[in-house]
């Protein structure tokens, strides 16, 4: 790994979209979300996903000048067709159009169907709590999570998003797949040859593994929870895809280079309308102070709140650089994709 400026990261992104079909500014805004990504150390979904987005995008997968249609509206609540366009640029958005409503009504809900891999879910909670607003966003995937009691994988490993907002900018952002490991994760410890602190899914003879490898070829990830975690997966399922009109994870190509047309939700809460700033601050002050005094099971490993670590990892990031892959940073460089 070699450390390279955040801007540097960032300008080289969009270098490399404007060719593809994107206007600069689109191309600027979906590079920075990347960049953005991979600042903050949820690298399986930055840099190391550029080149996938890439072919997905000269495949025709993805569309680099569609932009999302409304559907429908009423009150507090939108339908939009997302046309398969840019899943990080839709997802974005989607939140800002759920603060504009938050801001009209208090609560504002966008349904998205029709649309592709939003990359890093909490880069959309991060926005709203940024508004000032709690949020809470979801999407639905292609099946590459097993049902509790199944032997293959029926259920998509649907990502959960909750955040909170703070008035320090240190937000409280929760952002987990259903499954115990990401398949990026896994695919993180495969590739380092590292063996998972816990049993993170089966291996073809059934049994439970602490090996990744094996678990992305059985692609029979452990649900967080057991049983709990498959059916939260199949819900948040059901609400994305029947609130926007659009494909369940039962029908979405299940081929990584081709997932496309998910369902996605996005719902934002802006607090302003009902309690005051100091108020609010006072509950999270005092819920994360108890957390902070728990007696750490190791010393040296204190304990932290959800979001705590992004900007922790942030910090360093932008002061020593940003961690790349050295033959993905060459390959940036020279569009060699």
């Amino acid at each position: 790994m070699i450390r390279v400026p955040y801007d540097q990261l960032e300008a080289a992104l969009a270098r490399a979209l404007e060719p593809l079909g994107f206007s600069a500014e689109r191309a600027r805004h979906c590079a920075r979300l990347f960049a953005e990504t991979t600042r903050d150390g949820v690298y399986t979904h930055g840099l190391a996903r550029f080149p996938r987005f890439v072919a997905m995008v000269k495949s025709g997968v993805v569309n680099p000048s569609a932009e999302p249609s409304l559907v429908a509206a009423f009150g507090a609540v939108e339908r939009w067709h997302g046309n398969r366009g840019v899943g990080n640029l839709n997802a974005w958005s989607s939140m800002a159009r759920a603060v504009e409503l938050a801001r009209a009504h208090g609560i504002g809900a966008v349904f998205l169907a029709q649309t592709n891999h939003w990359m890093r879910g909490g880069t959309y909670a991060w926005q709203a709590a940024d508004a000032g607003c709690f949020s809470a966003c979801w999407t639905n995937t292609m099946p590459n999570l097993p049902a509790w009691g199944a032997a293959e994988a029926v259920v998509g490993n649907n990502p959960l998003v909750l955040g909170v907002p703070r008035a320090s900018g240190e937000h409280v952002i929760l952002d987990m797949a259903m499954s115990q490991y990401s398949y990026g994760a896994l695919a993180g410890y495969a590739k380092r040859g590292q063996p998972l602190p816990f049993p993170g899914g089966f291996d073809a003879a059934g049994q439970l593994t602490t090996d990744a490898a094996a678990i992305e070829l059985t692609q029979r990830a452990l649900p967080i929870g057991l049983w709990k975690g498959s059916g939260l997966a199949m819900m948040l399922d059901l609400f994305a895809s029947m609130l926007s009109g659009g494909l369940a994870t039962c029908e979405i190509e299940p081929v990584a280079e081709k997932e496309s047309g998910v369902s996605q939700l996005f719902l934002a809460i802006d607090p302003a309308r009902f309690a005051s700033g100091p108020e609010l601050e006072r509950t999270a002050d005092a819920v994360i102070a108890s957390l902070h005094a728990a007696v750490p099971v190791e010393a040296e490993k204190p304990v932290r709140y959800p979001g705590e670590q992004t900007l922790q990892i942030r910090r360093e990031n932008l002061t020593q650089g940003v961690p790349v892959d050295e033959a993905l940073w060459e390959q940036l460089q020279s569009r060699a994709y």
